[in-house]
């Protein structure tokens, strides 16, 4: 079998699990407690924040733990919007994940924010023009993703970032899908808040991350024991905060190598599969995209079906989003960048790990080659 579903999740990686393993046993303390269980645990805690505030270039107090990228875009999301007093309106994309688009429709039902969804061109791009024109006084956060998670397409978020600061407004991004794959430094970016999510990276599910710049204020979404700075109540996640701090350092130490291997066989599986498949189209920008992920629309097809066809075949792959499999619903990614709902359909992403080799990815493009003909075959 050969796996390019890595967008969805990745699997564990040993020295991920080897860094777990002491705080699933011997030192399984809660880290609040004022013994000596406990405060192992806090050092241990205290150590994997500081490593994955070195991963994002910030201090180790803006780092807040949470269980994966959906808590840490709604706490980015409600947490800052409801915290700032500047005004009710948001302005974000069509194509962000679910997590943001459910966080700032909670806040237009609940608490009369107004949403402003830039639009994107037909390779998903963001036109800071835009953007600039969108603003208002009353705009309390800008949330455009790093990186989208179904076709690749990597925004001018630094520029975008810009412009907002130019105005006074924080600025979000989503940058789970980027992670392991581009430099996620806060400063460069110029951004206040970006969320990760551990499983992208070889770490578990359940575990991930927010910064939040210095003093920004944000109103916390889970209320308890005010853990996290009280930014984020619940006892800690230690042996998940281990396992990610571990995974964020592995994927720094390896991220240009990795970029740019992956970015070089992705060319040529993406050159191979348009050769060999009359019709197909890459969808995404052909350029700004995440080195290891490839999406297509096979017009005339099912991508539901291709899917299936290809795991008979060896290859698992995906139609999209993981959190939206199983829906009926065409794309929102696709559809905003304009293809027609039918195409939508069609769409099936390949994204893969620095363990798939360029060897592994060549084999596959006949494998979508016949399962496209057999599909396609069926269909008429």
């Amino acid at each position: 079998m050969i796996y390019l579903d890595a967008a969805a999740t990745s699997a564990v990686r040993r020295e991920v699990l080897e860094a777990m393993w002491p705080y699933l046993t011997g030192d399984f303390g809660n880290p609040s407690s004022h013994h000596a269980v406990g405060e192992s645990a806090a050092r241990a805690l205290a150590d994997a924040r500081a490593s994955v505030a070195a991963w994002l270039g910030c201090r180790a107090s803006e780092v807040t733990f949470t269980s994966g990228g959906t808590e840490a875009d709604n706490l980015a999301v409600k947490g800052i919007a409801l915290a700032n007093p500047r005004g009710r309106h948001i302005i974000t994309t069509p194509i962000e994940h679910e997590a943001v688009l459910e966080s700032v429709d909670y806040l237009v039902r609940h608490h009369g924010f107004e949403a402003t969804a830039l639009p994107v061109d037909g390779d998903g791009l963001v036109s800071p023009r835009d953007l600039a024109a969108a603003v208002r006084p009353d705009t309390t956060l800008v949330s455009v993703m790093l990186a989208n998670n179904e076709v690749g397409t990597v925004q001018p978020v630094a520029e975008l970032a810009e412009i907002a600061h130019a105005h006074g407004i924080p600025f979000h991004t989503d940058a789970v899908q980027a992670a392991g794959w581009l430099d996620l430094n806060v400063a460069a970016l110029g951004v206040d808040a970006l969320s990760v999510s551990g499983h992208k990276i070889g770490a578990p599910k359940g575990i991930g991350a927010l910064y939040v710049r210095g003093r920004i204020p944000v109103e916390p979404v889970l209320h308890g024991g005010g853990q996290e700075r009280g930014r984020r109540s619940g006892t800690e996640n230690v042996a998940g905060a281990a396992a990610l701090a571990t995974a964020a350092r592995l994927a720094l130490d390896a991220r240009e190598t990795n970029a740019r291997v992956a970015a070089e066989a992705r060319n040529a599986f993406v050159g191979a599969v348009l050769a060999a498949v009359p019709g197909a189209e890459l969808t995404g920008h052909p350029e700004s995209r995440l080195p290891a992920t490839a999406s297509f629309v096979f017009p005339g097809t099912n991508g539901e079906t291709v899917l299936l066809e290809l795991e008979r075949r060896g290859v698992v792959s995906s139609s999209g989003s993981a959190c939206a499999a199983g829906s009926e619903d065409a794309s929102h990614v696709l559809l905003a960048l304009g293809y027609p709902e039918d195409v939508a359909r069609t769409a099936v992403r390949f994204s893969w790990g620095p363990e798939v080799s360029t060897t592994q990815l060549e084999s596959v493009a006949p494998a979508v080659a016949e399962a496209v003909r057999e599909v396609a075959g069926l269909a008429h």
